[in-house]
């Protein structure tokens, strides 16, 4: 009997997560009772409780459901959590997200995406043009597919679309058949303390792939040669020696048109209405793994036509002939660099406000300079606080670091509360709103004003 097959209860310390959250989604859809803490209230433990889940939202043993034969936590739980405690010291199997994801993935066909950034729309591109062509899959995604406002949804195929998570190594708990890495930018130095170890583990990452299976990497990462997978094809948005590559690129009426070239395919007039030109980019591995797994190219352009993005992942929020909102998760230099990037190619014109949160005082501390350089792209800055997430503060690590880096000096330090002021005051035109805090909840009354 599979591992699976014995789970008729499971309890999740942390449900809340939009990782975590897709699995309790999964064991529900499989008939299991499903229950579990997380620290605040959200849309997503809201949503998980009306499919009829138990939350509760105090770390309370009296709470906890002593019957589960399972217990999923996620790392960003402090070991010190007593819920945690009481379930390693009294037998329970007490086991991480990534141990899950490695059970649900040992019997299946797995597309399995990682990257330190753009594994969230990478996934959710080709897990959308698989549902959409037909095809089918089970999906588990980082963030919320627009088109299906979930992170989850299963399907009678034996496939499995994954976001291969790099934090702690979870990914090397996968078993992919299909694997691809989209960027190994230095992140996670908390974990991985060297840019090295992180390389190394993205390596090992590739070892992972079954016999026979396909690797799709992003041309001109650091260790591309020592990639190991039976067969490697690379891609790259402007070519540079990669065999996948977009070509004929313009924007019309704010959409992408452009043409998707394979090592043995051409697929032309492609339509993609997601901002960005990294988007391009993410579009061609959808591409790629649906023409790898036999989808007829017509199917892929119709489906990426009526993609509608990921939630917070250059999502409009307003956009008119004259106000302009976009709401991004960017959280490293290279997404910042990336969305800036993406909204001049779009609105060249623009005078671009950009507010940023800085998430986690290690990686502010570790990519200052790096998040110095993307923002100052901008033409007007506002910087909030560091959102600590799971860290405490680390002396001297502040968000004036970041400034007294910045070559663009039109900057300002903000509290949260006083934003939603600013920006009623000053009205930017061209406002986009960046980080993986809790930035998207400030976002929803600076929306009603402008």
């Amino acid at each position: 009997m599979h591992k699976l097959d014995t789970i008729k209860n499971i309890y999740f310390i942390g449900i809340g997560g939009i990782g975590m959250s897709a699995l309790a989604r999964y064991f529900v859809s499989k008939g299991c009772k499903v229950s579990g803490y997380d620290k605040t209230e959200t849309i997503l433990t809201q949503a998980l409780t009306e499919l009829g889940i138990n939350i509760h939202y105090e770390d309370n043993t009296g709470l906890i459901d002593t019957d589960a034969s399972v217990v999923v936590y996620t790392p960003a739980i402090p070991e010190s959590h007593s819920e945690l405690t009481y379930y390693r010291n009294n037998g329970y199997e007490v086991v991480k997200r990534s141990d899950v994801l490695g059970w649900i993935t040992e019997g299946t066909v797995n597309i399995c995406v990682a990257g330190t950034h753009g594994k969230t729309t990478v996934s959710t591109m080709v897990a959308h043009v698989l549902r959409d062509s037909g095809y089918g899959c089970t999906a588990f995604l980082g963030g919320i597919a627009a088109n299906y406002n979930t992170n989850f949804w299963s399907s009678d195929n034996n496939v499995v679309v994954v976001e291969a998570d790099e934090y702690d190594r979870s990914f090397l708990k996968l078993n992919p058949s299909i694997a691809v890495i989209t960027s190994m930018d230095a992140d996670h130095l908390d974990i991985y303390k060297t840019s090295e170890a992180l390389e190394d583990a993205f390596v090992s990452f590739s070892k992972k792939v079954k016999p026979n299976g396909l690797l799709l990497a992003k041309k001109g990462l650091a260790r591309e040669a020592s990639f190991d997978a039976s067969i490697l094809v690379t891609y790259h948005l402007h070519g540079e020696g990669a065999s996948i590559y977009a070509k004929d690129i313009t924007v019309v009426d704010g959409a992408y048109h452009f043409t998707a070239v394979g090592p043995s395919w051409t697929i032309e007039n492609i339509v993609l209405h997601m901002g960005g030109l990294h988007n391009i980019e993410n579009a061609l591995v959808a591409v790629s793994v649906a023409m790898h797994l036999g989808i007829e190219p017509q199917k892929i352009k119709v489906a990426l036509a009526n993609f509608a993005g990921v939630k917070r992942r250059f999502e409009y929020l307003i956009k008119t002939d004259t106000q302009i909102l976009i709401d991004d998760y960017a959280h490293h230099p290279a997404e910042l660099a990336a969305l800036i990037s993406g909204v001049r190619s779009l609105y060249p014109n623009g005078k671009l406000t950009l507010v940023f949160q800085p998430h986690l005082f290690s990686r502010t501390q570790d990519l200052c300079e790096g998040f110095a350089a993307s923002l100052s792209a901008a033409d007007e800055i506002v910087l909030l606080p560091i959102y600590p997430a799971r860290e405490l503060p680390i002396p001297g690590v502040t968000s004036e670091m970041i400034i007294g880096k910045m070559t663009n000096k039109n900057v300002v330090l903000l509290q949260k509360e006083a934003l939603q002021a600013w920006v009623k005051e000053h009205q930017p035109k061209l406002l986009v709103m960046a980080g993986a805090g809790d930035i998207d909840v400030l976002i929803r009354n600076i929306k009603n004003d402008l």
